[in-house]
C-alpha cells in the first residue's frame, strides 16, 4: 500500500495506518486521522506528540459533554477514539523515560478507555490478575449478561502496544462472536511498565500462567475452550507460553514471530555467532558507534531501539540487542506447541517478514499459515488496515477450530 501520509517516513505512516486501522472497531475517525496528520511535521517526534494530543483532548472532550448531556453511545465512541489518539501521542517519546508527556498522556488513553468501557452493554469490566507479588492490569469482556461459560480467548499486545488497544486489535470482534475475552498487559508492556517497572521477560509461560489461573476463577470462561492470542512481538510470546501450558486448546499469533535475535543480527554485519558475542559483550566501543550510526540514519530503527531500552530496561543500544536474544522458539520450543495454531503473515510487514514462515515450518501441531496480501490492503504488520478481513479470518479458523474439539 503506498502510503497515504508521510511517504517519506516509513514509521510515521506505519504508526498512522495503524490508527486508521482501528476506525472498523470505533478507535478512530478518518478526517480525525487526516487533519491531524497534515498539522504533523514529518518525522518530528514532538510533534506527533502535540498534535494527536490535541486532537484527543477535543475528542475527549466532546465525549464529557455528550456523557453530560445523556447521550451514552456519543459519549463511549468519543472516549473510544481519544483513548487511542492519546496512546498515538506518547507513542514516540521514550527515548527519554522521565518525559513528563509518556505518563500524561498514557494516563488519559486508560482513563478514556475505562469510561468508554462502562457504557458498553454489557461493561467492560477491568480487572487485576494476581502475579508474582503484584497484579497485571487486564479487561474482561463478556458477550451477554447470562453468566454462561463460553469459549475464551486470553489475549495481549507486543513490544509497544497497549491492553486497551487490544479492544480494536481483536476484543471486540471477538465478543461479537460470543467469546468471553480477558486481554490483560504483561511485563514490559505499558500498563506494568508505566505503573510499576515491570520489564519483559522472555519465560512467558511464567506470564500466561497466572493468567490463565485467574481465567479459570471466572463463571464466564470455559476451561476446555481457552484460546490465547498474541499480536506484533505478542506472536512470539504467546507461543512460548503455548508450547509450556497444555491448557492452551488453540494459539493465535498474530503475526507469528520464530527468533527475535535474527532482527537483533541482521543489521550487523558478521556471522551470527560473533554478533551474538559482540551484543552480549561487556565492551565493544565499535559496535556502540556502529549502532548509534544506523539509529541516526535510520527513523524506524531510532523508533524500535530507543523503544526497546525502555521497554527492557536497559541502558545502552547494545544491551537492548543483547536482550532480544534471548527472544525466539529455538532448541525445540516451537515443536513444543501440541494445540491447533493460526500464524499469520502479512506480505509486506515492515517489522517481521519472514518470521511467520519460520514459525510455521518448525511446529509440528496441527497448523495453518494465513498470508495476507496488498491486493487485500492487509500486506502491513499485524494487518494494520484491513481489520475487519483479517478477524474474519482469524475467529472463522478460531470457531472450527473449537467445534472440532467440542
Amino acid at each position: 500500500m503506498k502510503p497515504l501520509f508521510f511517504p517519506d517516513n516509513p514509521s510515521f505512516w506505519y504508526e498512522t495506518l495503524r490508527i486508521l486501522g482501528h476506525i472498523t472497531y470505533g478507535g478512530a475517525d478518518f478526517g480525525e486521522v487526516a487533519v491531524t496528520s497534515q498539522r504533523i511535521t514529518s518525522g518530528d517526534y514532538d510533534s506527533w506528540h502535540d498534535e494527536w494530543l490535541a486532537t484527543a483532548d477535543r475528542v475527549a472532550d466532546e465525549g464529557k459533554a455528550a456523557l453530560k448531556g445523556g447521550h451514552r453511545i456519543s459519549a463511549r465512541d468519543a472516549f473510544l477514539r481519544a483513548s487511542n489518539y492519546y496512546r498515538a501521542a506518547e507513542f514516540f517519546l521514550h527515548g527519554d523515560a522521565a518525559d513528563p508527556r509518556i505518563r500524561h498522556a498514557y494516563d488519559l488513553s486508560v482513563a478514556s478507555f475505562r469510561q468508554a468501557a462502562t457504557l458498553f452493554t454489557p461493561a467492560v469490566e477491568p480487572v487485576e490478575i494476581p502475579y508474582e507479588d503484584t497484579v497485571l492490569p487486564g479487561y474482561l469482556y463478556r458477550a451477554d449478561d447470562s453468566g454462561a461459560a463460553r469459549p475464551t480467548v486470553v489475549m495481549h499486545n507486543g513490544f509497544d502496544g497497549t491492553v486497551e488497544e487490544m479492544h480494536f486489535f481483536g476484543a471486540a470482534a471477538a465478543v461479537e462472536r460470543g467469546y468471553t475475552v480477558l486481554a490483560f498487559d504483561g511485563p514490559g508492556q505499558p500498563g506494568t511498565r508505566h505503573s510499576q517497572g515491570l520489564m519483559f521477560r522472555p519465560d512467558w509461560e511464567n506470564v500466561v500462567g497466572p493468567v490463565i489461573d485467574y481465567a479459570l476463577t471466572r463463571p464466564e470462561v470455559d476451561p476446555s475452550g481457552i484460546a490465547l492470542l498474541g499480536v506484533s512481538m505478542g506472536g512470539q510470546l504467546a507461543p512460548r507460553a503455548a508450547a509450556f501450558d497444555q491448557r492452551v486448546a488453540a494459539l493465535i499469533c498474530l503475526d507469528g514471530v520464530y527468533d527475535l535475535g535474527e532482527i537483533a543480527t541482521s543489521g550487523v554485519p558478521l556471522p551470527r555467532p560473533e554478533a551474538e558475542r559482540r551484543l552480549r559483550a561487556e565492551h565493544d566501543p565499535e559496535l556502540d558507534a556502529m549502532m548509534e550510526a544506523a539509529m541516526a540514519a535510520g527513523p524506524m530503527l531510532r523508533w524500535a531501539i530507543e523503544h526497546g531500552m525502555f521497554a527492557m530496561g536497559v541502558g545502552t543500544p547494545r544491551a537492548f540487542g543483547a536482550a532480544y536474544l534471548d527472544y525466539h522458539l529455538r532448541g525445540g520450543i516451537a515443536e513444543k506447541i501440541s494445540c491447533p495454531t493460526l500464524v499469520c503473515a502479512g506480505a509486506d510487514d515492515g517489522f517481521f517478514k519472514g518470521q511467520p514462515d519460520l514459525l510455521h515450518e518448525h511446529l509440528t501441531c496441527p497448523k495453518t499459515l494465513l498470508t495476507f496480501t496488498a491486493e487485500q490492503g492487509a500486506d502491513a504488520h499485524c494487518q494494520s488496515g484491513a481489520q475487519r478481513l483479517a478477524f474474519a479470518r482469524v475467529y472463522d479458523w478460531l470457531d472450527d477450530v473449537l467445534a472440532k474439539n467440542a
